[in-house]
């Protein structure tokens, strides 16, 4: 049974994991006989969302880690415990969380900062030529891991111009996709495909996941 790093980001669209892709990504997993496993990082979310009213909630604060338990049901590793090693593939559901908590993508862009241990573990599974995956918004981070490596690769958030804009200033090669589809970068092994970057329904972010999960234990 191959093992599937599963890394969330928190537990909402707004502040931390989207939980449609994130629950999609693992029942995708688990159909194809694959075990995931969760892990998320030790530190406090940029911020909280009132996912009622989409505003921030002043003088509130939660953990990433703590937070992301609730969407694996408690079965979750601190991801500074984890190593390529471990895994045989490595997948990012996406939501804001990827871009505030993971990285900090949607406050700086392109100068974007990523979390060591998300960096670390992103590069030992490239180094290691294991599949990787980024649903939705996570491909942000995966640029700007392999752009400041120099890596030449490819990725998809969909047709957004002014984010495929951002991916390509960090390095990639974005390549436009619809909502039910995925891109593969064959020399990488790395699978994208836009979710809710696109998708207006639950449906279609479910095809385009379900159809990356696929590619992704195919690259194994």
């Amino acid at each position: 049974m191959p093992k599937v790093g599963v890394v969330l980001s928190g537990c909402g669209v707004f502040d931390g994991a989207e939980i449609h892709e994130s629950v999609i990504t693992l029942l995708a997993l688990d159909r194809a006989g694959a075990e995931a496993v969760c892990m998320a990082p030790d530190v406090t979310q940029m911020h909280v969302v009132n996912h009622l009213t989409g505003e921030p909630a002043g003088g509130e604060s939660r953990n990433v880690l703590v937070e992301s338990a609730r969407i694996a049901r408690g079965k979750i590793k601190n991801i500074k415990d984890v190593q390529a090693s471990d895994i045989d593939a490595l997948i990012f559901p996406g939501g804001f969380g990827a871009a505030k908590n993971l990285c900090d993508f949607a406050v700086k862009g392109p100068a974007c900062d990523i979390h060591p241990e998300v960096a670390r573990l992103v590069r030992e599974v490239i180094k290691a030529k294991k599949p990787l995956a980024a649903i939705c918004i996570a491909p942000a981070l995966i640029s700007k891991v392999l752009g400041d490596d120099q890596l030449a690769h490819k990725l998809t958030i969909g047709t957004d111009a002014d984010t495929a804009k951002a991916l390509e200033a960090m390095g990639s090669t974005h390549e436009a996709c619809p909502v039910r589809e995925f891109v593969v970068d064959k020399e990488n092994k790395i699978v994208s495909t836009p979710a809710y970057m696109l998708a207006g329904r639950i449906s279609e972010a479910a095809d385009g996941i379900e159809k990356t999960v696929k590619a992704v234990l195919e690259l194994i």
